[in-house]
Parts: structure tokens; sequence; C-alpha cells
């Protein structure tokens, strides 16, 4: 494999925006530990197809119906982050769609808006 082809494998995260974490943050301080750890984690990860998402975040779900979102576990099943990914060439850009409780996120899935929310 030549080198061309070497900066293909793995690509960096892009996550869009990082504001918008710190400013739920302001009104729920006691996620801030493992929102950071999140973003930390983020900040230096690299993904090549939507499993690693999954190897990466063992408790991450990968939802259907075409959505191309996920939804990580955050803080011990205390909070819920719903992102759209995007695979491009040569980065995968995570955008945030939602952010809330468990049983806030419980309340979407019965009305079934986790694969449309946007909240941001």
């Amino acid at each position: 494999m030549n080198n061309v082809n070497l900066m293909y494998l793995c690509m960096r995260v892009h996550l869009i925006k990082k504001q918008t974490i710190q400013k739920y943050l302001v009104g729920h301080a006691s996620g801030k530990s493992s929102f950071g750890k999140w973003l930390t984690t983020i900040k230096y990860v690299e993904w090549q197809i939507p499993d690693d998402i999954k190897h990466t975040f063992g408790s991450a779900d990968l939802i259907g119906n075409g959505s191309d979102r996920v939804v990580f576990n955050i803080g011990g099943n205390n909070y819920r982050l719903i992102c759209k990914y995007h695979f491009s060439t040569n980065q995968v850009h995570l955008f945030v769609c939602w952010i809330g409780t468990h049983a806030e996120y419980d309340e979407l899935c019965n009305n079934r808006k986790q694969f449309t929310v946007n909240a941001y």
C-alpha cells in the first residue's frame, strides 16, 4: 500500500458544535466531567467507518432509518447525545443534534423522534 492510500485509512473527527455541549453543561454541571472525557476522546480519535464509533464508545448505538446518527451514552447512563455523522474523503464530521438526560431520550424514542430531532 502506498503512502497516498495510508492517509485515507483513518480520519480525525470534526465536532460541530462543541459550544452546544458547553452551553448544555451550564445547566447540567454534574455532567461536566463525563462530557469532558467524551470530548477528549473525540479530539484524538480516528475513524474509518461507522463501526469504529462503536469500537471507541462501546455503549454507543448507531441508529437506523437511514439517519446516519449515533447515540452516545455519557456519564454512566445519565445523559444521551445524538449526533449525525458524515464520513468524507479526509475527515469525519460529527454534528450535535440533541443532548438530554436518559429519561428525556426515552421520551424521544417513544415518539420516534430520535431519527429526526435537530435541536441545534
